[in-house]
């Protein structure tokens, strides 16, 4: 089982609404846990028995896929991508507006979201001026380092 297969997993888990599931095949055992608003995996390999202790494979695996960004007809757009691992927000708590939509016009230290790292809500700002031309992310979805965000028409 490769880690697209275990994302997608846990992707499917976390919107099936179950809090906790157990899968074991041949080598590999796989829990996932749901609580609050992101699911969390841990897998783990078999200990071969060998001279030196083979390394055990226990770690978080960030859970949803990072989403393929589709050809874009205009190469001059701009890509606003994460800076940092966590879940983003379009708006700052259900009850506020979003900070932005598809054909905003924004500008430089404009927040274009909020993503939750730790507790923690960090607020994304635009370091461009332009029109929101694309929202690649959903609201209250895992984002990856580097994943991108939004694209920008700086013209």
């Amino acid at each position: 089982m490769d880690i697209k297969e275990i994302q997608n997993l846990i992707k499917f888990v976390a919107k099936s609404g179950a809090s906790e599931v157990k899968l074991e095949m041949n080598d590999i055992k796989i829990t996932i846990k749901t609580g609050s608003e992101e699911a969390v995996a841990y897998a783990q390999a078999p200990v071969m028995m060998q001279q030196a202790p083979a390394p055990l494979v226990a770690a978080p695996v960030a859970a949803a896929p990072v989403a393929p960004v589709a050809a874009v007809e205009n190469n001059n757009y701009i890509t606003v991508k994460s800076p940092i691992i966590g879940t983003f927000y379009r708006k700052s708590s259900p009850d506020k507006p979003l900070f932005c939509e598809v054909g905003d016009t924004i500008k430089e230290g404009d927040t274009l979201c909020i993503i939750e790292a730790m507790k923690l809500f960090n607020e994304i700002e635009s370091e461009v001026s332009g029109t929101i031309v694309k929202i690649l992310v959903d609201d209250s979805s895992p984002v990856e380092f580097d994943q991108p965000l939004f694209l920008v028409d700086p013209s």
